[in-house]
């Protein structure tokens, strides 16, 4: 599978007997996968189901589900709220009274909610099921084009990410390549360190002159940091160009992004060459970059 944003839109419309309706479904980032679903009253029954559906197609991302759905107005008659609208009737000749408020228009206290009514003939058993699998199966539609739409911006996140695992790679090599990081010039300023032990006025006991050097070492040696460095810009973009299973790869690619920054960090803190530490600090801001795209991918 190719990579897939968690950022999307589709849309679905249906109809099934005197009832319309429309999806629309949309996704944005988000750690797990979080469904909201808004549904008109009467249809909160295919809710789980409507959950359930999104569950099987989509990993992470915050997922905004919303139905409308109306009723063919010829199957409907409307009436007029009596009591309701006594009680507002009172309301506003009370309010002139105490205020001397202008009287309200009759289109506007009829477009107040309640007033006007919608009675719609009952709905057999058989009719809400069939309306409510052809609602789920608008759903499916609208979710498998969310999923087309989230694969085609991934495609394009996967262009962007290899752009960047090159300058990635490019920095590495030529941190490898300073000074800093080769046998000879670790070699020289390990023999220079070791002469000031040597001449101090004290002289250091062997074993403790063996610490000095070994902790030396362990400090100016940064071979090990880009190895890895290198490592993990090499597993990433295997997961970039080549993931092929069914999971989620975006977890996997910030947990390699933290392991970038935590061997830059490392790179930075041995430094003691003023070229190795300029691209300690430019690798680190090309991983900031990366890591912000990172957090598009499911």
């Amino acid at each position: 599978m190719s990579l897939a944003s968690m950022t999307g839109f589709a849309r679905a419309d249906g109809q099934s007997g005197a009832y319309s309706w429309s999806w629309e479904v949309r996704s944005v980032n988000g750690r797990n996968l979080d469904v909201r679903c808004r549904l008109p009253s009467g249809l909160e029954a295919i809710e789980p189901r409507a959950r359930q559906l999104a569950a099987e197609r989509l990993r992470r991302g915050s997922v905004t589900m919303n139905l409308q759905l109306s009723r063919s107005s010829e199957q409907a008659t409307y009436r007029v709220n009596r009591g309701l609208l006594a009680q507002l009737g009172q309301i506003v000749r009370e309010t002139q009274t105490a205020i001397g408020a202008a009287p309200p228009s009759i289109d506007g206290l009829l477009a107040l909610r309640g007033v006007i009514e919608i009675d719609e003939p009952d709905v057999s058993a058989d009719e809400r099921a069939s309306r409510d699998a052809a609602v789920l199966a608008s759903l499916g539609e609208a979710l498998a084009d969310l999923g087309r739409a989230r694969h085609e911006e991934g495609a394009r996140l996967a262009i962007v990410l290899t752009a960047q695992l090159d300058r990635l790679a490019e920095l590495t090599a030529e941190a490898a390549t300073t000074a800093a990081a080769q046998p000879d010039a670790l070699k020289r300023r390990l023999d220079e360190a070791v002469g000031k032990l040597l001449a101090a006025e004290q002289a250091l006991p062997e074993d403790r002159l063996a610490q000095e050097v070994a902790l030396l070492v362990a400090k100016a040696d940064v071979r090990e940091e880009l190895d890895r460095l290198a490592a993990h810009v090499a597993a990433v973009r295997q997961l970039v160009a080549d993931d092929r299973s069914d999971d989620a790869v975006g977890r996997r690619l910030d947990f390699l992004a933290q392991e970038l920054n935590r061997e830059t960090n490392t790179l930075c803190a041995k430094s003691q060459d003023l070229e190795l530490t300029r691209l300690g600090l430019e690798l680190k801001v090309a991983i900031d970059r990366f890591r912000e795209q990172v957090q598009n991918i499911e």
